[in-house]
């Protein structure tokens, strides 16, 4: 039987965002294997057919000892399994993953889901982490980015062999099944929707400060997504002028209610999923001018870009927002739905997996 080793930095992104290339290499007669920290929906892959490994990423750990025994952990379990291709994503899985493959002449497939904080900003622990980045992906047979600015990148910066292939994904893509357009709420208020980590690079201060100009009774703003910051929790709860709802595990009845996604972010991500998500629900969009962003819309047309960190332009896109027409909002929805049908279906992100895999087992 042929098989497919996961490795990932938990469950929960692993059914969220990879649920739908599990489910077809399953169904493909592959046998599953998902390796990462096991949080969130064990019983959904289980279900799928998975089997699941648990592992420690320490996502957030520079320890270089720490990091070793995670590279050594990787080559024991990939040797016992033994499979056929290895699909890896996030930094370190793509890093210490891609030298166990390498070590063990297995097939791989990296996906770069964005640069992250230590490669985009200058300094000591930039020039240690293109290092190992290049170590990691060095022998994948197609490397995957999730936009073309990541790929310039890392051609900027020599981390491609000469002959590596890769391959621009639409992000992980969006599943337009589980992501239908949702009917708009018939009344006079506006209400703008903040999802993500809350925390300063995903523009939190930004939406803040729109809030405090336009809140009203009329104008809602609302928040969702878990505090990496205590400081954070305790503003939102104080602040009058938004609703903090915490971390949801459906956001659907979020995007139902919301007239336009608020996403000011400046974080160095691969794709945002929830502009994606946004977008296929039918909600216009307002977005920062950057990587990751700015691929997801067409500015005045699904929703309005904005130049990075800059709250004057904020809250200029968010007052022309506010005086369109309720008609004129549904329309720039609809044309979102449309873009995301067009160019960010998942399908398209499991094809292109399923063909690099085949190009694989061809030998």
């Amino acid at each position: 039987m042929k098989k497919a080793v996961i490795l990932i930095n938990d469950t929960t992104y692993a059914f969220n965002l990879r649920g739908a290339i599990i489910e077809k290499l399953i169904q493909e007669g592959f046998e599953v294997v998902v390796v990462g920290q096991l949080l969130k929906h064990q019983d959904k892959l289980k279900d799928m057919g998975a089997r699941l490994i648990g592992v420690e990423t320490g996502r957030h750990g520079t320890n270089p000892f720490s990091d070793l025994q995670l590279m050594l952990t990787y080559k024991k379990i990939l040797k016992a399994e033994n499979p056929n291709v290895v699909l890896t994503y996030n930094i370190k899985p793509n890093v210490y993953g891609g030298i166990a493959c390498q070590r063990l002449r297995i097939p791989y497939l990296p996906n770069v889901t964005g640069l992250g904080t230590p490669v985009e900003n200058p300094g000591k622990l930039q020039k240690l982490t293109i290092q190992l980045y290049k170590m990691g992906i060095a022998g994948g047979a197609c490397v995957f980015f999730q936009n073309n600015d990541n790929r310039k990148f890392f051609e900027q910066h020599n981390m491609l062999k000469s002959e590596a292939r890769t391959r621009v994904l639409p992000g992980s893509g969006v599943d337009l099944a589980n992501h239908s357009v949702l009917p708009w709420f018939e009344n006079e208020k506006v209400h703008f929707l903040f999802a993500a980590r809350v925390m300063k690079e995903k523009g939190i201060d930004l939406f803040l400060a729109a809030a405090r100009k336009f809140a009203s009774e009329n104008v809602v703003f609302d928040v969702c997504g878990a505090c990496d910051d205590e400081n954070y929790r305790e503003i939102l709860n104080n602040e009058k002028c938004v609703t903090y709802h915490g971390e949801q595990n459906d956001m659907i009845p979020f995007y139902r209610e919301c007239s336009c996604f608020l996403y000011p972010s400046y974080y160095p991500e691969g794709m945002s999923n929830v502009l994606l998500e946004a977008a296929a629900s039918g909600r216009p969009v307002i977005a920062a001018d950057r990587a990751g962003c700015r691929e997801t819309l067409d500015d005045g047309v699904t929703g309005f870009l904005v130049p990075i960190q800059d709250e004057e332009a904020l809250v200029n896109a968010v007052e022309r927002f506010m005086q369109m027409t309720m008609e004129q909002r549904k329309a720039m929805g609809l044309a979102g739905r449309q873009k995301m049908e067009r160019e960010f279906d998942r399908k398209i992100v499991v094809k292109a997996y399923l063909d690099e895999i085949q190009e694989i087992l061809r030998g």
